[in-house]
């Protein structure tokens, strides 16, 4: 166990952390997973924006790194388009 009065801080405001980015990251998978289940291509195009706005914040504040959110985003173009 922590000593130090910072440490134990530090281990208060990383779990705080950790629980806001599972959120979130789960969050999206959930979205990425529903996009990808789509099968009519109207529906898809419409929350494809949606989806695209949750990766690129998560990328901004870097919960996830910035070139898995456009591996992402080519992906799903990639799979709206073969619709």
């Amino acid at each position: 166990m922590a000593n130090h009065k910072s440490s134990l801080k530090r281990i208060r405001q990383t779990k705080v952390k950790t629980a806001h980015n599972k959120y979130y990251g789960k969050t999206m998978r959930n979205a990425v997973r529903k996009l990808r289940a789509m099968t009519n291509k109207d529906e898809a195009v419409a929350l494809y924006p949606k989806v695209q706005k949750m990766l690129d914040k998560l990328a901004k504040n870097n919960t996830i790194h910035k070139n898995k959110a456009a591996n992402i985003k080519s992906s799903l173009c990639a799979h709206i388009a073969k619709l």
